[in-house]
């Protein structure tokens, strides 16, 4: 892998890859008013190289929502190894937040636009009672689910579809909203039920919204199939709701061979 010659230093890119806990922080991207997972990293990543790059995040994650991989791109102009600074990192960064590796990448490398595809879960705590230890990492659902039908019912989201009914309308969101799902698993394990979804990209708030759809649809306040239709409507005020944000993980980042 060529690097850029920079005086005494050279230029190289780097994938760097962190997991953490978004109970602490309003999502990643940097904010005026909030603490952000971002301007922690950028913090520690300048006490270490003596300067700020510029980064690149995979994703743009909400309050709450976790992460067991979130990859950054940057390019950095240091003598620093990837394990040094990884070992650096993890001194600096706070316990909710913790490096996972760092690997060169080619020059053209970017988080998120040369990503092809990510994983989501969702966790749902599935019992009558609460659990003190998991109030911040799943949804507590204390009534009966119905695991067969939800799986049945989620065939519906796998392929290529506009999904206007199951995003939340911004600014981030314009243009074409097709998206393809590549898979929408559903396992319980004990009290735990777990939705594991893939697609090409995701629109905002479009996992929180399927996830609310299936639990509306487990209640009976939507039938079993509707999905197919209100995928049709292309309107949001069909599906169900927004579930919480702090069952949300951000699950892997699928990447083609470099």
């Amino acid at each position: 892998m060529r690097c850029v010659s920079a005086g005494d230093a050279e230029i190289r890119n780097i994938l760097i890859t962190i997991a953490y806990d978004g109970s602490f922080y309003h999502g990643w991207q940097i904010q005026q008013n909030a603490l952000t997972v971002q301007e922690i990293f950028q913090d520690a990543l300048k006490k270490i190289i003596g300067y700020q790059p510029d980064i690149k995040g995979c994703s743009r994650t909400d309050s709450g929502v976790h992460a067991n991989m979130y990859c950054i791109s940057t390019k950095i102009e240091h003598r620093i190894t990837n394990i040094r600074l990884k070992m650096a990192l993890n001194r600096y960064l706070p316990d909710p937040i913790a490096c996972l590796d760092i690997q060169d990448v080619p020059m053209d490398f970017h988080a998120r636009y040369s990503a092809k595809g990510k994983e989501y879960i969702y966790k749902i705590w599935n019992d009558k009672t609460k659990n003190p230890f998991l109030y911040n990492y799943s949804l507590f659902y204390r009534y009966d689910m119905d695991i067969d039908m939800l799986k049945e019912a989620s065939k519906a989201y796998i392929g290529c579809h506009d999904f206007t009914s199951f995003c939340t309308l911004d600014s981030r969101d314009k243009g074409d909203l097709r998206r393809t799902v590549k898979y929408f698993n559903i396992e319980k394990d004990g009290k735990m039920v777990i939705f594991t979804v893939a697609a090409d990209g995701f629109l905002y708030n479009m996992v929180r919204i399927m996830t609310g759809t299936l639990l509306k649809i487990n209640s009976g306040k939507l039938s079993y199939d509707s999905i197919d239709g209100i995928l049709e409507k292309k309107d949001r005020k069909f599906a169900g709701p927004t579930a919480p944000a702090h069952g949300l993980y951000l699950n892997r980042v699928f990447y083609g061979d470099f």
